[in-house]
C-alpha cells in the first residue's frame, strides 16, 4: 500500500503569539522574543531552568554546538544527547 504524503501548509514567515493569537513578523522580532522568553526564565528560575536535546544520530559538530550553546548562551550544563540508545 503506497503512502502519499500529505499536503500540509507550511510556514513561509516566523509567527509569534499576540493576546492569544498568532500573528506573522519578522524574524529579527521573532528571535527577539525567543531571547527574551529566555532571558525571563533564567532571572526567574535559574540557568539550569534551561536544557538542550540533542540527537545522537547528528555530527559531533552540532552535538558540540549544542553543548556550546547550553554551556556558553545558557549556563546551564542540562545536555543530553540521548547517546544511550
Amino acid at each position: 500500500m503506497s503512502r502519499t504524503p500529505r499536503s500540509y501548509p507550511r510556514l513561509t514567515e516566523p509567527l509569534v503569539r499576540v493576546n492569544g493569537a498568532l500573528r506573522p513578523t519578522s524574524w529579527e522580532d521573532a528571535l527577539d522574543r525567543a531571547a527574551l522568553g529566555f532571558r525571563r526564565n533564567i532571572d526567574a528560575h535559574g540557568s539550569d531552568a534551561l536544557g538542550i536535546f540533542s540527537c545522537s544520530k547528528s555530527t559531533n559538530e552540532v552535538n558540540f554546538l549544542a553543548q556550546k550553546l547550553a554551556r556558553v548562551a545558557f549556563g546551564t550544563n542540562n545536555i543530553d544527547s540521548c547517546n544511550r540508545t
